[in-house]
């Protein structure tokens, strides 16, 4: 019963290879303007991530944001 108590790592390492193999002869089954538009897809996805968060960014961290009251009050 000890071969349960093994490390799971070195498996794990082989199935996301195995994994990735599929994902590679997939996409070369599929053709290079599949992997293109993918490519496209991600950058313009992260792009607008980016943007989002520089955009959510500056709205936080704006100087005329409103303190509260209780926050003025001097002991």
């Amino acid at each position: 019963m000890g071969y349960r108590r093994r490390d799971t790592r070195p498996r794990l390492a082989l199935w996301m290879l195995v994994a990735l193999g599929d994902a590679i002869l997939l996409l070369v089954s599929a053709g290079v303007s599949v992997l293109i538009a993918l490519l496209g897809v991600a950058i313009v996805a992260g792009f607008g991530v980016a943007a989002w968060r520089l955009t959510r960014r500056g709205a936080l961290a704006r100087e005329d944001a409103v303190v509260p009251a209780l926050s003025r009050r001097r002991a």
